[in-house]
């Protein structure tokens, strides 16, 4: 089944891609690479989740925060792409979580992201990937999320 079939038998709607929030752009494709800036869960142009995971949001609310950035990374890949299905495979997911003192289900949070990649993708969405635990994110999101892509 192609990404495309998948997000509709899924019941998921892919965004708009989101629109920088300061001096980047969402995405570069360079040689069949997509790199996608790091991404944060906006839903039609608000935040849906502010704060610390472990603190102000849990991990199942940061792990739907994560989703949301991983579908914001996809609308900004399927831009530059021309389509989500001339995406060939996601490479690599480097995840980025809000975190409370002493908070460390990192991992769990970026789930959210990665999860919904194999449903989309199947094996071609299994990817290396990294769950950073950080201080503070852009506008005190919980979660932000950058991708690379191989395109075919």
């Amino acid at each position: 089944m192609r990404p495309s079939e998948k997000l509709e038998f899924l019941q998921i709607k892919l965004p708009p891609a989101p629109r920088p929030v300061a001096a980047y752009v969402p995405g570069v494709l360079v040689d069949g690479w997509i790199y996608v800036s790091g991404q944060l869960p906006f839903v039609e142009g608000e935040l849906q989740y502010k704060g610390k995971v472990g603190l102000d949001v849990t991990a199942e609310q940061g792990y739907d925060a994560a989703r949301i950035c991983a579908l914001n990374c996809l609308a900004v890949a399927a831009d530059l792409a021309g389509n989500i299905d001339h995406i060939e495979r996601v490479v690599k997911v480097t995840g980025f979580v809000n975190s409370a003192q002493g908070f460390t289900g990192q991992p769990s949070v970026i789930n959210g992201a990665s999860e919904l990649l194999g449903n989309i993708f199947g094996q071609a969405g299994a990817h290396a990937r990294a769950a950073v635990g950080v201080n503070e994110l852009p506008l005190n999101a919980p979660v932000e999320i950058e991708m690379v892509l191989k395109i075919r």
